[in-house]
């Protein structure tokens, strides 16, 4: 996306938020938060985020004397590669024409716009304050004016069998181990240089689990290769595959920046296509 100067600040956002949402009032208190100072707002969720370069949230109440309150974060993520990163992380709900892949599930909305993760819930669930919830969603739509561009590794993922719903695009380790444990240290050297997605496939019965992670250069990949084989995959045939414990198939290979690895296949054969299907 080109950037350009009058594209939309988090001080821009927080001087046209509204004042008045149906019977809500905005608190005067609302608050900045950074990287470091997260940790005392989000409690338990605050590495998340941190995982995806967040450089600051904008924290705003809105109350009703005859609702419950409506909070409304903003986090601005640095680019819109991290935004839709975060977005993808709890990507469940409703789909909802906000933004950029709006959700809504009860009593939350959320998504992503340019480098913006948007995040807006309402303590009680209740018509009203649902009502509201979409109309403040509305007008932060409308404020950021410009669109982000997805992650250009997730057009490496071939349509066939994908479930759209799984992806998760990430570049940390903390966020690869929550959706699919690898070790408690970082086999694949993944750092804010890489590039990572995984996800799921079907195809007629059989499942699979792909992860995709682009490097900087080749040297990265191939020594992250190396340390997959070494620590994760020790029994590697020389077609690059294995059973593992759970009589599931996984598989490696590199090829100049990109590691490919089926982690999870209900067969051999669905593995050996997986892995010739990334070009």
């Amino acid at each position: 996306m080109t950037k350009n100067s009058h594209a939309v600040t988090l001080d821009k956002l927080r001087a046209a938020l509204p004042k008045q949402v149906l019977a809500w009032s905005a608190a005067t208190n609302d608050r900045i938060y950074n990287s470091e100072t997260i940790f005392g707002y989000i409690n338990g969720g605050a590495e998340v985020y941190r995982a995806y370069n967040m450089r600051r949230c904008l924290s705003k109440r809105y109350t009703s004397p005859d609702g419950p309150a409506i909070v409304l974060d903003i986090f601005d993520m640095g680019s819109s590669g991290d935004a839709y990163g975060v977005f993808t992380h709890d990507p469940e709900g409703e789909v909802v024409e906000l933004g950029q892949d709006g959700r809504l599930r009860p009593g939350w909305l959320n998504f992503w716009k340019d480098r913006f993760f948007v995040s807006i819930y309402t303590e009680e669930e209740t018509a009203s304050a649902i009502q509201a919830v979409k109309a403040l969603g509305e007008m932060i739509d409308s404020i950021i004016s410009t669109r982000g561009t997805r992650p250009e590794i997730l057009k490496l993922l071939p349509p066939e069998g994908l479930k759209s719903e799984s992806v998760h695009y990430l570049h940390h380790p903390i966020i690869l181990n929550y959706h699919y444990y690898i070790s408690d240290g970082n086999l694949l050297h993944l750092s804010p240089e890489t590039d990572a997605v995984l996800a799921s496939y079907q195809r007629h019965a059989e499942q699979a689990l792909v992860l995709l992670v682009s490097y900087p250069e080749p040297d990265a990949a191939a020594r992250a290769y190396a340390t997959f084989l070494k620590h994760y995959l020790p029994d590697v045939d020389k077609t690059g595959m294995a059973m593992l414990e759970n009589n599931k198939w996984c598989a490696a290979k590199v090829k100049d920046r990109l590691l490919t690895i089926v982690l999870e296949a209900d067969r051999r054969q669905l593995a050996d296509k997986l892995l010739k299907a990334f070009k």
